[in-house]
């Protein structure tokens, strides 16, 4: 049994979620908690869950999704994990200033492991495939759990819509290809759980969406 808690976060409106199982193990996965009141509200939660952190992932570089790893560093020793591809992104402050304008002095956690999307993501008595879905950026990923049914898709697929693709490293034609070869493929009932807005289904975005066909 899963259970999926959701945290908005920073001035993106940036979905972090903290995913967990009855073993009490947990994944954060996307921790864009830029103010304190964010990260605190992370902490709150996994404090009164009772639930020891394990990974951090990444599903892809971009800074809104990363804005909270020192802080998840600092409090619970573990490094974000991205795709080598998506490696050269993780510089917070110089995205920032490419992408927005703006420079920020930010600490800059650590990298830890290289998601290998051979690899699975293992939790308790759980496990999330790494499916690459690239278009969004080079390595952007999807989490995908079978035994539940649950997708992250990052900034690949929102409800009724899809990320942008004229970022660094951004193509048009793979982002078609991860959402029609890849997400497509999925089970209709899969619950999709996207980088900003709310959550949807695959059955409902093959059907409705647009860019899936």
């Amino acid at each position: 049994m899963i259970k999926i808690k959701t945290f908005v976060c920073n001035m993106l409106q940036e979905n972090c979620y903290v995913m967990s199982d009855e073993t009490n193990e947990a994944v954060i996965i996307d921790c864009g908690a830029f103010y304190p009141e964010e990260q605190q509200a992370i902490a709150d939660y996994i404090e009164r869950e009772q639930l020891t952190p394990v990974r951090l992932i990444a599903t892809h570089g971009h800074f809104d999704h990363n804005f909270g790893n020192s802080f998840v560093w600092h409090r619970y020793g573990l490094k974000p994990e991205v795709t080598a591809e998506d490696l050269p992104l993780m510089d917070i402050r110089r995205q920032m200033r490419s992408m927005m304008g703006m420079d920020y002095e930010i600490e800059q956690a650590p990298t830890g492991r290289l998601l290998n999307t051979k690899d699975d993501v293992t939790f308790g008595s759980h496990r999330l495939r790494v499916l690459p879905t690239p278009g969004h950026s080079r390595g952007s990923v999807t989490l995908y759990c079978e035994a539940e049914h649950v997708a992250f898709t990052g900034d690949t697929l929102f409800r009724m819509s899809i990320g942008r693709t004229d970022f660094e490293g951004g193509s048009w034609s793979e982002m078609c290809n991860s959402l029609k070869q890849v997400l497509a493929a999925l089970p209709a009932d899969t619950k999709v759980y996207p980088g900003h807005g709310p959550l949807t289904t695959i059955g409902e975005e093959v059907q409705y969406n647009p860019y899936m066909h």
